[in-house]
């Protein structure tokens, strides 16, 4: 298969000449969803030693005061580092939404976590360069959501398989191309911000489960903007970083899938069609399915945390190789390990903020039922194919009964599924409770519905100006 081709050059003519005008209705309102719960997540990821620790590191390292500091109320730091504290915290909890995908190639809920690496490139660009209108604003998210989703998607999936995070690698592109965009950068330049985001990409699956995850979205939004930013100094590079076999997707990836390139940038939107799961729970997207599952089963036969004998799930590989830890030992484990995320659901009903902190993951409840559940790879799921989740849960009771449930393969949060605007305020404000009071989520809520009629999008990091918690 030719290794040439034009997606750079695709790619620039795309953010170039990309006006609100051009953008659908619906990728308009989608967009606005997933500002909402963007800002949810923004304010969850303060409560994360992880985030304290970076936010520490960028005020000792200090600079030009472009953008707010998250967690450091009005003190402000060069752009690159407020967007690398910005980013890692509205990743943080893995609560962000995920692309979708129809490709059976693509194992289910292994693209990217597309709004949190180009929204946060926008929102410190915005406070940098200052009145920026919400038109603007929400035009540059969006050029940097789709050039984000359709690198991922038309890139061979063995970039996944072989051990790269997505949303770390190809989330830079995002970033990039939304900070481009409110710089205006057109040309040469455009594509050597490109070519400069392609070098700086990057992101390994072995941190999964370490703070270092996060970390990987907060680089690429760092990275992004840092791209774009040099780029606008004139700074060089490639101008066809993403072809050619040493191009990006054919060094990481093997190359594109060329069948899909016909699709381009915006002539079918990947926001719209096939859409974006916005996550219910605070962990990995392949587990979501069972985790409800799980929760129909305890719910529709009042089953105790003490009644349980045993919990087995049954399960494919496209769920069991991702979801790597048998037992979790802590928070960030916890996110994936079924072990654990199926004792959550069994001890407390729910998988949310309060459930994911260490003291919950290490107290002796719960590694009892972590204890009490099996997991096995079942071939006969594995045969129905990796395009959907597919998972079933027996759980024995000590009373000597059976209960059986297999997980609904529509994903809740999923375009089969979606969740209404109000279920998305719901879980902003589940994210960010005890954080921030009612009329501050009410405050950060308004403002992602009426991003497009802003006057200036700066308000809505603004709004983000707060402390981090006291421990």
């Amino acid at each position: 298969m030719s290794t040439i081709n034009n997606v750079t050059e695709q790619a620039c003519l795309f953010v170039e000449n990309l006006t609100f005008a051009q953008l659908p209705a619906e990728a308009i309102r989608t967009g606005r969803r997933c500002i909402a719960d963007a800002l949810g997540l923004y304010v969850a990821g303060t409560d994360e030693p992880s985030v304290a620790i970076l936010c520490a590191a960028a005020a000792e390292q200090g600079g030009a005061e472009d953008a707010l500091l998250l967690g450091a109320g009005r003190r402000k730091v060069p752009a690159p580092l407020a967007a690398r504290v910005l980013a890692t915290a509205g990743h943080a909890h893995d609560w962000d939404d995920t692309q979708v995908s129809h490709d059976p190639a693509h194992v289910y809920g292994l693209l990217t976590h597309p709004t949190i690496p180009p929204l946060t490139a926008a929102l410190v660009m915005a406070q940098k360069l200052g009145g920026v209108d919400g038109r603007t604003f929400l035009t540059a998210f969006l050029a940097g959501f789709e050039v984000e989703c359709k690198i991922s998607e038309w890139m061979k999936p063995d970039h996944y398989r072989r051990g790269h995070h997505s949303s770390g690698t190809v989330g830079t592109f995002g970033a990039a191309m939304a900070a481009a965009k409110l710089l205006g950068l057109s040309g040469g330049r455009l594509r050597a911000c490109l070519g400069l985001a392609a070098s700086f990409a990057a992101g390994i699956r072995c941190n999964f489960g370490t703070m270092t995850k996060p970390l990987h979205v907060g680089r690429a939004a760092e990275n992004g903007v840092t791209a774009a930013l040099l780029a606008a100094k004139g700074f060089e590079a490639d101008p066809n970083a993403l072809d050619g076999r040493w191009g990006f997707a054919q060094v990481l990836a093997g190359g594109y899938d060329e069948a899909k390139l016909p699709q381009g940038f915006g002539r079918t939107w990947t926001i719209v069609d096939p859409g974006v799961s916005i996550k219910p729970y605070p962990s990995g997207i392949l587990t979501h399915q069972s985790m409800d599952a799980m929760l129909k089963l305890v719910s529709d036969h009042d089953v105790r945390p003490e009644q349980v004998e045993k919990i087995t799930f049954f399960a494919g590989r496209n769920i069991l190789e991702p979801i790597r830890y048998p037992f979790a030992q802590d928070h960030l484990q916890a996110k994936f390990s079924m072990a654990a995320l199926l004792s959550m659901i069994v001890l407390n009903r729910r998988a949310g903020r309060m459930e994911f902190t260490s003291a919950f993951v290490r107290s002796p409840a719960f590694a009892d039922m972590q204890r009490r559940v099996e997991v096995v790879n079942d071939n006969a799921i594995d045969a129905m194919g990796y395009d959907r989740i597919r998972s079933r849960i027996e759980l024995d009771t000590r009373d000597g009964r059976r209960l059986v449930q297999w997980a609904d393969e529509r994903y809740r949060g999923g375009p089969l599924l979606p969740m209404s605007d109000a279920e998305v305020e719901d879980k902003f404000r589940a994210a960010t409770a005890g954080l921030i009071d009612a009329a501050h989520q009410r405050r950060l809520l308004d403002l992602a519905w009426a991003a497009p009629s802003l006057d200036d999008a700066g308000a809505l990091a603004q709004a983000l100006a707060i402390e981090l918690p006291r421990r």
